[in-house]
C-alpha cells in the first residue's frame, strides 16, 4: 500500500475539489451512503476507514452533528487535511494507519468508507470485512461507497467509457484526464457480486446495494 500512501499524499490538497469533477453524480453518490447509515442512538459512534479529507464524515455530521466520529488513512497528509477541517471537535479521533492491520478499538453504530476498499486486493478485502462485522454493535451498519468492477467484459469497457465520456466533458484538461486515468493503476476493483458474497461470508445478515451508477456503488450490511 506504500504506492497508494504516497499517491494521495501528493494530490491531498487538491482532492476535495476533484470529487465533482471526477464522480459522475458526486452528491447524489454520496448522499445515498449517508441515507444508508442508520443508527438507533442520536450520538453514535462512528468508524470512517481510509476517511482521506474528512469529506464523508463532513457530509455524515449533517445527519448526525454529535457523532463522535475515528478516522483512520494511511496519507498523513490527507488526514492532515481532515484534521484543518474537524479542528473544532476537539473529540474526534484521528489514526495514521495502514487499516489493514491497524486495530480499531469500538465498538462502533455504524463503520463507513468511501472511495477507499478498492484499492485492496481480494483478500485483504475480505478478511477486512469479517473485522469490520467483529467491531460492529448489533444492530450496527457497514456502508462502503466505492468502485465496482463490470460483471463481465462487456460491461468493464462500458463503465470506463461512460467514465471517460465524463470526464471528457468536464472542465479538465487532456493532461489532468490523462492524470485521473494513470490512478486507475491504484485500483483494484472487484466485481459487485463478490462484494456482496464477501459481505454475507462475513456473517451480516442484511446486506443489498442502495446506489449504483455503473462503477461507482453503495453497498449497506447490517450486523443484527
Amino acid at each position: 500500500m506504500e504506492h497508494v500512501r504516497q499517491a494521495f499524499n501528493r494530490f491531498a490538497t487538491e482532492y476535495d475539489t476533484h470529487r465533482e469533477v471526477i464522480i459522475p453524480e458526486m452528491r447524489q453518490f454520496y448522499a445515498a451512503a449517508v441515507w444508508a447509515m442508520e443508527s438507533p442512538v442520536p450520538q453514535p459512534e462512528i468508524l470512517d476507514l481510509g476517511a482521506g479529507t474528512g469529506l464523508l464524515s463532513a457530509f455524515l455530521l449533517q445527519k448526525y452533528p454529535d457523532a463522535r466520529l475515528t478516522l483512520v488513512d494511511i496519507a498523513g497528509d490527507m488526514l492532515d487535511m481532515a484534521r484543518k477541517r474537524f479542528a473544532g471537535r476537539p473529540e474526534t479521533r484521528f489514526i495514521d494507519a495502514d487499516y489493514r492491520h491497524s486495530a480499531f478499538g469500538g465498538p462502533y453504530d455504524i463503520v463507513c468508507s468511501a472511495l477507499s476498499i478498492h484499492h485492496l486486493e481480494t483478500e485483504d478485502k475480505r478478511q477486512l470485512f469479517k473485522r469490520i462485522y467483529a467491531v460492529l454493535k448489533p444492530g450496527g451498519v457497514f456502508v462502503n461507497a466505492d468502485q465496482a468492477d463490470g460483471e463481465t467484459a462487456y460491461f468493464r469497457k462500458r463503465y470506463l467509457d461512460y467514465w471517460n465520456e465524463f470526464l471528457a466533458g468536464g472542465p479538465m484538461n487532456g493532461e489532468q484526464h490523462a492524470l485521473i486515468l494513470k490512478r486507475m493503476d491504484l485500483d483494484e476493483n472487484e466485481k459487485l457480486s463478490d462484494q456482496l458474497a464477501w459481505l454475507r461470508e462475513a456473517g451480516f445478515s442484511d446486506v443489498d446495494v442502495v446506489y449504483r451508477n455503473r462503477t461507482f456503488v453503495v453497498t449497506v450490511a447490517r450486523n443484527e
